[in-house]
């Protein structure tokens, strides 16, 4: 019998934070804390993989049109070993459900953020 495949940790936030988001959490430190420990929680409810985790995030920040957010899951996405091409693919499976507009938006937030090679 195996051994239980053990979770990888959520990357752990870059100085790349946006300001605003420092800025709320540095007036509101337990609604921050309280962020935390919720992603953290939800991190560990389940069976998936860091990389996995984040290129879902991708597909919810395009249906959210959500472009900061969306930079940081594909950076996250990135630095949990996902290719360009498994970030794409996110994206676009978004098309059918969100519509064109949203995707083509959302595939140019993710090539600046390859871009940025961050």
């Amino acid at each position: 019998m195996s051994a239980p495949r053990q979770k990888k940790s959520p990357a752990k936030k870059s100085s790349k934070v946006p300001a605003t988001y420092k800025a709320f959490v540095k007036k509101y430190p337990d609604l921050g804390r309280a962020h935390e420990h919720i992603a953290s929680a939800v991190v560990a409810a389940g069976p998936l993989d860091a990389k996995t985790l984040s290129l879902i995030k991708i597909g919810i920040c395009v249906g959210a049109g959500l472009e900061s957010a969306l930079r940081s899951h594909v950076r996250r996405a990135m630095q949990h070993g996902a290719t360009h091409a498994e970030v794409e693919q996110a994206v676009l499976l978004a098309m059918n459900t969100v519509g064109f507009p949203r995707t083509v938006a959302a595939w140019s937030w993710a090539h600046e953020q390859f871009a940025r090679g961050d």
